[in-house]
């Protein structure tokens, strides 16, 4: 566009940002990208992806006590290397980032490694080397940031799961500060792994926003499996010793332990950007306020992702990339959708998730009917293991319309995401009924509950 540098310049090269850049040079605009960090943003480099080859890699052990039940015998004890883990993950995340990277570069996008914040609406300000460019319109997708109580004596000995993708070595024991999807699924990890691990939550139950079921389903799971699950109280003060770091708790218990991780959630990381000299309007959490088109208040300045604080997940993130480029340079105003959106908790057992729990559906008023299978999954019959399976359908009793699809247990991400296709098409419970079961199956329950669950009198 005449008289700019860029027709659209991109802070934050994310998965969102990324995705925004792409499709924005597929439709003929020149596009530029900055990145501080490294490029695939907190997913690939240290977020979604590393995570899940450290879950892969914490149920191995499992899985060899298992076996046995199947006639397997293993020639000696199995022993595990964390820096081979860590070798191994660290080049799976550069080949990706290298992928990223030749995909912006194949699309025509500049790449800038370096920070990028705003010095007016249309003015970028590049760190190093220092110098400006402009653009005509600017995406913000610069993400989140880890929470940490900067006023907690003894904060700065805390770990979060930045630096527990790169420890030189497992620690003996760790604890876990957190109820979230990060806490829980690196309680998992550690635990998976070998490590005495401890999971120290301020609310009363884990996960908080989750279906009822999949919460207390999941904190037995976690506790039959050796994780300590502490609720109701946070750390007081953190000190290092010789031997460790020596916990104090709010409710006067002290624990000893090796390491301790803070996975209290996050923010969207806005400071620090210039927003304010470029009149873009902050809420209250630090997140970027915009409309449904990812507009802010400022007519050409967008921002998609965790900025902006909506549903803080990456497909969402390359969602609103998209439609943020479908609709400025493509010329089709594109909103997302941010209802029924499936999710998952890699756990040990995971949970997978998609529509309204069961506390919102009654909340809201409406009438609903709950079906509930809970059952040991076939594979435990000869493996020993002894998590059962869970698995929930809230339905809308007047339209039979299922609003809301709960799985615990093995493959409940993957399962999930074929429920997910299910809601989006407004499918009813007849619809779940008629459906031919797949056996022998654990999904084939989501299909062949037939008897409405009754609470306990």
């Amino acid at each position: 566009m005449a008289g700019f540098d860029f027709d659209l310049f991109v802070i934050g090269a994310g998965s969102g940002g990324v995705r925004a850049a792409r499709i924005a040079a597929s439709y003929g605009a020149k596009v530029a990208i900055a990145e501080e960090y490294r490029i695939g943003g907190t997913c690939v480099i240290r977020g979604c992806v590393p995570k899940k080859l450290l879950v892969y890699a914490s149920r191995f052990a499992d899985e060899f006590e298992e076996s046995a039940g199947y006639g397997w015998t293993l020639p000696g004890e199995p022993t595990f290397d964390w820096p081979t883990l860590i070798a191994n993950k660290d080049r799976e995340i550069a080949r990706l980032e290298g992928i990223y990277k030749a995909n912006l570069e194949r699309s025509g996008v500049t790449i800038f490694k370096t920070r990028a914040t705003l010095d007016d609406p249309h003015t970028i300000r590049l760190a190093s080397p220092d110098r400006t460019v402009t653009a005509a319109h600017i995406l913000i997708a610069s993400g989140g940031t880890v929470n940490l109580d900067p006023a907690l004596p003894g904060i700065e000995h805390a770990i979060t799961s930045n630096e527990a993708f790169h420890l030189s070595h497992l620690p003996k024991s760790i604890v876990v500060c957190g109820g979230g999807y990060i806490a829980v699924e690196f309680a998992s990890i550690f635990h998976g792994l070998g490590v005495e691990t401890t999971l120290l939550y301020r609310g009363e139950k884990i996960l908080r926003g989750f279906d009822e079921d999949m919460r207390d389903g999941l904190t037995k799971a976690l506790t039959r499996h050796g994780i300590k699950v502490i609720t109701g109280t946070v750390l007081s003060a953190i000190e290092k010793h010789p031997a460790g770091l020596h916990l104090t708790l709010k409710s006067g218990a002290v624990i000893n332990t090796g390491q301790v991780m803070f996975a209290i959630g996050r923010s969207p990381n806005t400071a620090g950007l210039g927003l304010d000299k470029a009149g873009v309007h902050i809420g209250t959490k630090g997140q970027i306020a915009v409309n449904a088109f990812s507009q802010t208040n400022v007519a050409h300045i967008h921002a998609v992702g965790d900025v902006t604080d909506r549903i803080n997940l990456t497909p969402i993130a390359i969602r609103e990339g998209h439609a943020f480029a479908d609709t400025v340079f493509g010329k089709k105003p594109t909103e997302v959708d941010h209802t029924t959106i499936p999710t998952a908790v890699f756990t040990t057992p995971e949970i997978g998730t998609v529509g309204l729990t069961e506390e919102v559906a009654r909340a809201s008023g409406m009438p609903i009917d709950i079906y509930k299978a809970a059952f040991r999954p076939m594979k435990s019959t000869l493996s020993g293991a002894q998590d059962r399976m869970i698995m929930k359908l809230v339905v809308d009793q007047m339209s039979r319309k299922v609003l809301g699809v709960h799985v615990l247990g093995p493959d409940a991400g993957e399962i999930i995401q074929m429920a997910a296709i299910a809601l989006k098409l407004g499918a009813t419970k007849a619809d779940f009924d008629a459906t031919v079961a797949l056996h022998p199956s654990a999904a084939e329950e989501l299909v062949t509950m037939r008897e409405k669950w009754t609470p306990p009198a």
